[in-house]
């Protein structure tokens, strides 16, 4: 015999409301109320449960809510319904109550064709019940409906055991486009949630595209190596490593592909001479300046444009007449710019004559200042009438007032590594600050004498600008494969925070400029940046000395304020959150956060995460592997998730060491366990002696 329908409403009852406030609803849970098991919902459900969820009736349906904790209070014997306990002694009984998180609203949307009834849930609660209102256990549709509501929620990333093993998904515009973190302890989970997500999301990709491959663009960072092997089922997968080998491509960050910024930071150049002659250097290699043959005509037209830029910035500083820094250096730099104006058989008379009127004047200006007790002070008039005569030499050869504006010292056009040592040797010759610049030089030949970084950050003889990005961004239609591998775990330590930075930044420009010369459209593409605690690690702001991981942070920070508007999302896996900088982490919107047992990392997520979520972040230092709290606006609400599980072949290689089976020699299957090793190879390969590698093959010098 089936129940009326109020009968079964009824029978859903757990308990009365006897306290509401915004954040906090208390609950005194009936006599009736199931202490274990609830049968009454038609399938066997634990009951009470933390974190599970309720249901109070209101006038937009039913308001929802999330289980933070359960007492017993020591309360009056409650009169029972449709019994009359006159007699009854007032003495004290425990009672059972509950405190409420609410969080939505569950509104009924009709039935389906098959007679069930079809609900919808949204965030924010509009109305609060009232003290006596009634408390019911959700159906198992109601649940679902929980869990599963929301628009576009495509890739399956697991279950939800507190909502009957719902089904959780999500919606890859919310996920990836405004920043997800992954956070959690070692051995979590993390990375195969990471995994987990880029495949998933690829086969429902793949599934929409009847088989075909996705125009999807996924690029991860791997400082530890953990990924090489995790996408190799999927057909096209780009892999870069320090050390080619099967299936591996060698990775190449050439130098200029570096900026001015990383440039200063890798050279630990100082901000008042070192660092302007270095963008200056900059400038003039990529300009071509140190990189070609050309006729005498066009070397003086660019030493006479560098003459005006830097004529200019001595102006505009007040150098030559200013006491501090003293007008004498002015006066010794011009007296060397005069070696530099020799005149040319292949000169015209034009050029000649305006040439002899720059000597001219320098000589008659150093003249000036020859006596035996000579006073270094320019006036205005005097640099305004050698200003002018450069200038017009400079419009003799050639020259406009247009190609007097500097390039752009950060504009990626090639050179090599000894050109841009002669450029700056050679700007620090001409603006007179060759001895404060020995320092920085030596940087710089470290750097392209070391064999280590000539790997990675070599003249990549033939690699072009586009090529590079149809190799490591994807190719148009993502035809050469949807992921990029990008294995960092031998780069050297000196430059590592340095390539990382490139790689990022690149990324981010080369999708700025993919919005501009396409009407305002963007190109979706995801950065996945694993052990992230290392290379966004929150800095002190030093604007004059900016280290390597403050500039790679740096341009992490502005990802995460600015990639959304160019299609660049982020995802961030870390196992220490509070190392994290506050800037990127604030935002992120989406978290999914596994396992965190130390105290610093639990109250820096508690801080974090807008939603009233106390009692579900207090599960945190308990969840088991492969169980996470999926929480922001890749949610409708906080969910606890049980992450479908990947097989072994499928997860990247962050395993446990095995000591017991290297120990014992078999492991649990009783397999023998052989780890021989040669130190001589290994030495061998450290000291880059050129014996053999670690699969015995030749190591190229």
């Amino acid at each position: 015999m089936s129940q009326s329908p109020l009968a079964f409403a009824d029978s859903l009852r757990i308990g009365t409301i006897d306290f509401v406030s915004p954040d906090e609803i208390k609950v005194l849970l009936d006599i009736e109320a199931p202490d274990g098991v609830a049968l009454n919902t038609g399938t066997p459900r634990q009951f009470p449960r933390i974190n599970s969820y309720v249901l109070i009736p209101s006038d937009q349906g039913y308001l929802v809510a999330q289980i933070e904790w359960i007492t017993i209070e020591r309360s009056q014997y409650p009169k029972r319904k449709g019994m009359q306990d006159f007699g009854l002694v007032d003495l004290p009984y425990p009672l059972r109550k509950m405190s409420l998180n609410p969080l939505g609203v569950l509104a009924h949307e009709g039935r389906s064709p098959q007679g069930e009834d079809n609900y919808r849930f949204r965030r924010g609660v509009e109305s609060y019940p009232s003290v006596g209102d009634a408390v019911l256990l959700p159906t198992q549709n109601q649940l679902r409906a929980i869990v599963e509501s929301g628009d576009d929620r495509r890739i399956l990333i697991g279950t939800s055991p507190l909502a009957a093993n719902a089904e959780v998904r999500v919606d890859p515009d919310r996920l990836f486009g405004r920043h997800l973190a992954v956070l959690g302890n070692t051995g979590s989970g993390k990375s195969c949630s990471v995994a987990g997500l880029l495949r998933w999301s690829m086969a429902e990709a793949r599934k929409a595209r009847s088989g075909n491959d996705p125009n999807a663009r996924f690029i991860v960072l791997d400082p530890n190596g953990e990924y090489a092997n995790t996408f190799k089922d999927m057909g096209k997968v780009r892999v870069y490593a320090v050390q080619p080998g099967d299936g591996v491509t060698q990775l190449q960050i050439p130098l200029w592909f570096w900026n001015s910024a990383e440039w200063s930071a890798f050279t630990q150049a100082s901000a008042k001479t070192q660092r302007p002659t270095l963008v200056q250097a900059l400038r003039s290699v990529r300009d071509g300046v140190f990189t070609g043959a050309m006729t005498p005509g066009h070397e003086m037209r660019r030493y006479l444009r560098t003459l005006v830029s830097i004529l200019q910035l001595e102006n505009n500083a007040g150098r030559p007449w200013a006491n501090f820094p003293h007008p004498k250096n002015f006066f010794e730099k011009i007296k060397k710019w005069q070696d530099g104006l020799s005149e040319h058989d292949g000169f015209t008379d034009d050029e000649k004559t305006s040439l002899a009127a720059v000597r001219d004047k320098i000589s008659t200006l150093v003249n000036a200042r020859s006596g035996q007790y000579p006073t270094y002070d320019f006036t205005r008039v005097e640099v305004g009438e050698l200003l002018s005569l450069i200038r017009a030499a400079h419009a003799t050869f050639g020259g406009s007032d247009v190609e007097i504006l500097p390039i752009d010292a950060d504009v990626p056009r090639p050179f090599s590594g000894d050109q841009l040592l002669r450029s700056v040797e050679a700007t620090a010759e001409l603006i007179g600050v060759s001895e404060y610049v020995e320092t920085m030089l030596m940087r710089i030949r470290i750097i392209l004498s070391d064999s280590r970084m000539k790997v990675v950050s070599g003249n990549a003889d033939g690699l072009s600008l586009d090529n590079w990005l149809s190799n490591y961004m994807g190719d148009s239609q993502a035809s050469n494969g949807s992921i990029s591998i990008i294995d960092l775990s031998l780069v050297p330590a000196e430059v590592v925070h340095i390539i990382t930075a490139v790689i990022a930044r690149m990324t981010l420009e080369a999708l700025q400029r993919y919005r501009k010369l396409n009407n305002g459209k963007t190109l979706p593409t995801v950065l996945v940046m694993e052990e992230a605690h290392t290379f966004i690690k929150r800095y002190t702001d030093d604007a004059e000395n900016q280290s390597s991981a403050a500039i790679c942070c740096q341009v992490f920070e502005k990802i995460a304020r600015e990639g959304r508007k160019f299609g660049l999302g982020l995802v961030l896996s870390s196992q220490r959150p509070s190392e994290l900088s506050p800037t990127v982490l604030s935002q992120c919107n989406s978290y999914l956060l596994h396992r965190i047992s130390n105290d610093r990392d639990q109250e820096l997520v508690h801080k974090l995460t807008p939603d009233n979520l106390r009692g579900l972040l207090r599960d945190l230092p308990s969840l088991p592997s492969r169980h996470a709290v999926l929480l922001g606006w890749a949610s409708e609400l906080p969910v606890m998730v049980r992450m479908n599980e990947l097989p072994i072949e499928q997860r990247p290689r962050s395993n446990d060491p095995d000591f017991w089976a290297v120990w014992t020699g078999k492991d649990s299957a009783g397999e023998d366990v052989a780890r021989p090793v040669d130190w001589k190879v290994i030495a061998d390969d450290w000291q880059q002696n050129g014996t053999t590698g670690t699969e015995g093959e030749e190591v190229p010098e």
